[in-house]
């Protein structure tokens, strides 16, 4: 299996880019991705049968996230397109930085611009907690009726509802982005 991101790697239009269309960009690569799966799913429960599609999806989230915050470890594949999406990706992110006006952000990430090769980590990582349960919701709109691999949601530790997500739709129930990637 391979995660779907092309339209992450295509973003080459960096004078109108920002936090909002980033988001959109992230959003339509994470509902992608989810519709990639329903076409493999099937050979993949040949080898791994019981794998319910919320926890697929929960993976691919965690991957996702991983490629946002400058931290994919994979390296299998086409070493060009995945260094063409991280040179976007830090592209990107210094171009959110410099829009940056309010002097209290601007401080907290000065130190973000003192990085030889720009990755802009620490505003890539407060981005996506920002942004995660919004690109959650785009991951797993269309997969009504799947449940998590554990009961997660609320207090009581009730199992997903609808669409992979908890009823009071609150934040994604799974931490598999913030698990590193070779315990996954």
């Amino acid at each position: 299996l391979h995660l779907c991101d092309h339209n992450l790697e295509n973003i080459n239009d960096y004078k109108n880019i920002n936090n909002h269309t980033l988001l959109a960009d992230v959003c339509l690569a994470a509902k992608f991705e989810a519709e990639s799966l329903k076409t493999y799913r099937g050979q993949y429960q040949l080898t791994n049968p019981g794998s319910q599609i919320c926890t697929v999806l929960a993976r691919s989230f965690a991957d996702i996230g991983d490629i946002v915050r400058g931290r994919d470890l994979y390296l299998g594949g086409n070493n060009k397109r995945r260094q063409q999406l991280e040179n976007n990706l830090k592209t990107i992110f210094a171009k959110i930085h410099e829009d940056l006006t309010e002097p209290g952000v601007k401080n907290y990430y000065k130190n973000d611009d003192k990085d030889p090769d720009k990755n802009y980590y620490k505003l890539r990582e407060d981005w996506w907690t920002a942004n995660r349960e919004t690109v959650w919701k785009a991951i797993t709109c269309g997969h009504p009726g799947g449940t998590y691999f554990r009961k997660t949601c609320g207090k009581n530790d009730n199992w997903t509802e609808e669409d992979c997500r908890c009823a009071a739709n609150i934040d994604p129930p799974t931490y598999f982005d913030y698990v590193p990637q070779y315990l996954r």
